[in-house]
């Protein structure tokens, strides 16, 4: 069964949670941001093998060409982390566990799912796994 969305459509509170429409709209909502993340390491992944500025003579310049390059590798590899993030969520929304807390099984709120697509948890859950964190963190 393939769903077409409207351009301008936008999940509401007053649909039921979670319709079919939702999570398709949700699905290309994640594909498309893979995308984009996958596009963007391709073309880190060109500039590193040009190797630009480890040739500099200036050791002022290489110097500062060593730290874009190890920036960038570590903004590549958060984007892989949040790769595989996004994997995750796409198949829960294969399973149909997709924009339901993981702790609680209670609706994520659709602001929440929209601003972070990926989240797991609802903002009550997530806010008290953090204070249990800051907790162990504190002992």
């Amino acid at each position: 069964m393939t769903i077409t969305l409207a351009p301008d459509y936008r999940p509401a509170e007053d649909e039921e949670f979670m319709n079919p429409r939702q999570r398709e709209y949700f699905r290309q909502k994640l594909l498309a941001w893979r995308a984009e993340l996958l596009h963007d390491s391709s073309e880190t992944l060109a500039s590193l093998q040009d190797g630009g500025g480890l040739q500099e003579p200036d050791i002022t310049d290489r110097a500062s060409a060593e730290t874009e390059r190890a920036l960038e590798l570590r903004t590549r590899d958060r984007a892989r982390k949040l790769i595989s993030k996004i994997d995750a969520a796409l198949r829960r929304i294969e399973d149909g566990s997709y924009g339901y807390c993981e702790e609680t099984d209670e609706p994520i709120s659709l602001k929440r799912l929209e601003a972070r697509p990926i989240a797991t948890l609802s903002i009550e859950a997530q806010e008290r796994h953090e204070r249990m964190e800051r907790t162990r963190r504190d002992d």
